[in-house]
């Protein structure tokens, strides 16, 4: 009976250390959310060229886009043009805290596709952001 509790006790312990390798990729509670909105396929490559596409919104001082503050080297850190406040690496390949907790996200979603285009991202639009730092 020792015997059998002690190789639970190695079977429990052993599933609590790599059971976070088989958590989701950060971002993927993300694109499951654009899912249910009815957006999708999500791809890094479209997500790229809305990433550099410059825009002049209504009020802009000059076009901008994403890479205007973030960079367009996604594992660099940016700089945002206004405030001058540094900006970490978007890339989860250098910055593993990226797209972790979803309402911080959508709070930051929020604020720079307003700033960058003049209006909200759609769903595929940030499922295709989410997917190109998911890809750097």
């Amino acid at each position: 009976m020792k015997g059998q509790i002690n190789r639970i006790g190695t079977l429990v312990l052993t599933l609590t250390a790599v059971g976070p390798l088989w958590a989701a990729a950060p971002g993927e509670d993300l694109i499951t959310t654009y899912q249910r909105q009815g957006a999708g396929p999500f791809q890094a490559a479209a997500g790229g060229r809305a990433w550099t596409q410059e825009q002049s919104p209504p009020g802009a001082d000059g076009p901008r886009s994403c890479a205007t503050c973030h960079g367009s080297d996604l594992t660099r850190p940016g700089r945002h043009v206004t405030t001058g406040k540094a900006i970490e690496p978007m890339a989860l390949s250098v910055n593993r805290k990226r797209l972790t907790d979803p309402a911080h996200a959508e709070k930051w979603f929020g604020r720079n596709c307003r700033w960058t285009l003049g209006r909200d991202c759609s769903p595929q639009e940030k499922g295709d952001f989410v997917r190109l730092i998911q890809s750097r």
